[in-house]
């Protein structure tokens, strides 16, 4: 049967009734009827219903199809008619029609299969027969199978139209599309590198890049000036339910440029890869300086859907006769709480004592939990009689509270302590007590990071050690000043999730020695690792900034889907392991011995 002429199977309408059509794809769902079978025949474009009846067709091609079986790949030609009255299917884009089949081949046979395909039920409104939750492993074990589903091949369409739409979007901008190796050497960018040893330079590895940081920075001082690339990076780091060892990631950078170019670009480019999934995002995006972020939502990636945001508390208390609260503030500690309005009734005395107060807020790192309900304008709880009037009203009014208001309070002497605590307790409630409203997207800039951190090896970069500082008069050897100096960088951040990250480069070789400086490198480590960008940064290096988006989730979260796997053709499970492949897999000792990671083994 030639393939000269072929037509879709998901195009197909009443205005192709009359029609004598060929189409290839895979047998969805059987149902024979004696005489008459009718079969979901599925392609790439949808399914459509095909039947072979001795009225059309011949003898032996109904002998043929009564071999048919499910995800049998096939070629059928025949007649588009219209459904009789009473047979129509509306939940599938041709359920006005079906084909009358005049030939079959049979390309390929199937096996029985390991899971359900097909999504469709053949009669109107029916269960599809052994259709429910199938374990991941054994999809990705199969993934091939798994892709065949409509759902499966529904999403990586879109992240192809959504890749499109960011490529033709930075074109238009003046941004051209570079590649960057994928072999590369290992600089310190936070998490571990996947190593990959040299046969030709024996015990000399290259690494696999976390991203294309300082090829797109080359690419600015090479005078590119706009450059982008979706590009697959690699981090060896423990994994999270969206976290992969290898990952897609938008990668952009521009010269001459400051943070409102990024803003502006990359709220347009946003704004439009939402919207091919149907999601409307309001513009401009609001901005939020890390500290406020902390010290409202106890994140930075703060989900801003809901209120439940942090009201600072410790001034109330500065002369109390509460002993534990008063030994908290003598050590320099703070109280700050959120007040959870309206849900005295499911937030009940015993909810907020033998639930929250002894086992879930000492699970998130408190040592304990203040708990107040507002009853008739009064406040509520096991120790408000060690509070005076006046900071009873006080508490009221700071919180802003009302009858059946519940304040939930946490002390402690640790800042971190206080906000993290409280971050973990707000999201709590806010899906216990279904305050999280389902549909809305609220994008928000987290602008004004600090540049580094303490820890346990000394002070440490926030995001590269390449990003401004905001103002590059600084002693490197001076801890304390360091830790107060903020970057010029962004994250944007939706719904409680961070979408993507940049800054605002360095361009001076003696500012980026000095960070290097603080972050204790010696010159011997600094010349080993980065003397090759040290000596372009000498070079006229324009001022210049970028942006990294993570597509994997940005498209899974368009697309609404449960995980990033769900959105990647051939991903890891939780375990960085591919049940398709058998990856990661041990290697010959020959071959090992060949890229000079293990010797000979002498003759007897």
């Amino acid at each position: 049967m030639s393939n000269q002429g072929r037509s879709y199977c998901g195009e197909l309408r009443l205005s192709n009734v009359g029609c004598e059509v060929k189409i290839n794809g895979w047998v969805d769902a059987l149902r024979d009827h004696g005489e008459v079978l009718f079969i979901h025949v599925r392609d790439r474009s949808g399914l459509v219903q095909v039947v072979f009846s001795p009225e059309f067709a011949s003898d032996k091609i109904c002998k043929r199809a009564a071999k048919l079986r499910k995800e049998f790949c096939i070629a059928v030609c025949g007649q588009v008619v219209k459904r009789e009255k009473g047979t129509e299917n509306p939940y599938l884009e041709t359920g006005q029609i079906e084909v009358m089949a005049t030939d079959l081949s049979i390309l390929s046979k199937a096996k029985r299969l390991p899971f359900q395909i097909s999504e469709k039920a053949m009669i109107a409104g029916a269960n599809i027969k052994g259709m429910g939750p199938v374990a991941e492993d054994l999809r990705l074990q199969y993934r091939y199978l798994d892709l065949r589903r409509p759902t499966m091949q529904d999403y990586l369409i879109k992240r192809h139209r959504i890749h499109k739409c960011i490529r033709d979007y930075l074109d238009e901008q003046g941004f051209i599309e570079v590649e960057t190796p994928v072999l590369t050497k290992s600089t310190p960018e936070g998490a571990r590198d996947y190593l990959v040893p040299s046969r030709v330079h024996h015990k000399h590895f290259y690494a696999l890049p976390q991203s294309p940081q300082i090829f797109k920075q080359l690419l600015m001082i090479s005078g590119f000036e706009r450059y982008f690339q979706i590009v697959k990076c690699f981090r060896d780091e423990d994994l999270r339910p969206n976290r992969q060892p290898e990952f897609t990631q938008l990668d952009l950078e521009a010269s001459f440029i400051d943070e409102d170019f990024i803003y502006k670009l990359i709220e347009e480019v946003t704004v439009k890869i939402f919207a091919v999934g149907g999601i409307s995002l309001p513009q401009p995006f609001p901005k939020m300086t890390y500290q406020e972020a902390m010290d409202t939502t106890g994140s930075d990636r703060p989900d801003l859907r809901f209120g439940l945001r942090f009201v600072e508390a410790t001034d109330i208390f500065k002369k109390t006769g509460y002993g534990i609260f008063r030994q908290i503030i003598d050590r320099g500690g703070c109280i700050k709480g959120i007040n959870v309005k309206g849900e005295s009734e499911k937030l009940s005395k015993n909810v907020l004592q033998n639930e929250y107060a002894k086992q879930i807020v000492p699970g998130f790192g408190a040592r304990g939990m203040t708990w107040m309900r507002v009853i008739e304008g009064q406040l509520e709880s096991n120790i408000v009689q060690f509070f005076s009037k006046e900071e009873q009203r006080a508490i009221i009014k700071r919180f802003g509270a009302e009858s059946d208001d519940v304040i939930i309070m946490i002390a402690d002497s640790s800042y971190e302590v206080v906000t993290s605590v409280l971050g973990l307790l707000r999201l709590h409630l806010a899906v216990r007590l279904d305050l999280i409203p389902q549909g809305v997207f609220h994008p928000v800039w987290v602008i004004n990071f600090p540049l580094f951190k303490l820890g346990d090896k000394g002070i440490t970069s926030i995001h590269h050690p390449f990003t401004a500082p905001d103002h590059i008069n600084f002693d490197p050897t001076d801890h304390k000043a360091l830790l107060e100096l903020h970057s010029r960088s962004y994250d944007l951040v939706i719904n409680g999730e961070e979408l993507g990250g940049g800054s605002i480069r360095i361009n001076n070789s003696e500012v980026q020695h000095r960070i290097f400086q603080a972050l204790g490198l010696s010159e011997e480590e600094v010349k080993e690792k980065f003397g090759f960008f040290l000596r372009a940064l000498d070079y006229g290096a324009p001022p210049h900034g970028g942006i990294a988006l993570g597509m994997d989730r940005v498209v899974s979260m368009i697309l609404g889907t449960s995980s990033i796997r769900e959105v990647m053709a051939f991903p890891k499970n939780r375990s960085a392991y591919c049940p398709l492949t058998d990856a990661p897999a041990m290697v010959a000792r020959e071959h090992l011995t060949e890229l000079g990671l293990l010797y000979p083994s002498k003759p007897k």
